[in-house]
């Protein structure tokens, strides 16, 4: 991809910081998994590639809900969107998300989420786990590789 420059635009390459209830009012519902990927994808916009118009995302995941849930994340948390045609989500086995841009890549692979038990009220439980996850530290949610 061609690199943008448009300074003279003042709605260009925006950055956020997405609060709990921003990805909840995104996705429609807060889920563990959306956190994940929003963490993932600021993670790489803040040490990887900060414009969204260079990188391709690739999701690798079960591609059904709620781990699909992910992409979400990912393209709130580092600009590549479904719009722009630069993120994909592909069947996998496992769960691992991986940019490139100028022929470097970086991986992240989430580690294990503890998913609450389907007794009670399984949509608070849900929503208490994406609330932490949302504060932990990147190493507590995933490990990171560069080629």
């Amino acid at each position: 991809m061609d690199a943008h420059t448009h300074s003279h635009c003042k709605y260009y390459n925006i950055t956020s910081n997405f609060s709990l209830a921003d990805l909840a009012a995104f996705h429609g519902h807060l889920g563990p998994y959306i956190v994940l990927g929003y963490r993932i994808g600021k993670y790489v916009r803040g040490n990887f590639c900060d414009d969204p118009f260079r990188m391709k995302a690739e999701v690798r995941c079960s591609g059904v809900p709620p781990q699909s849930c992910l992409a979400d994340g990912v393209q709130l948390g580092s600009g590549c969107t479904l719009g722009k045609r630069n993120i994909e989500i592909v069947p996998s086995e496992n769960l691992i998300c991986t940019f490139a841009v100028d022929g470097k890549r970086i991986t992240l692979t989430p580690h294990p989420i503890q998913l609450p038990g389907r007794d009670g009220d399984y949509e608070a439980a849900i929503e208490a786990v994406a609330e932490s996850m949302y504060y932990q530290r990147d190493d507590e949610l995933f490990t990171v590789s560069s080629s």
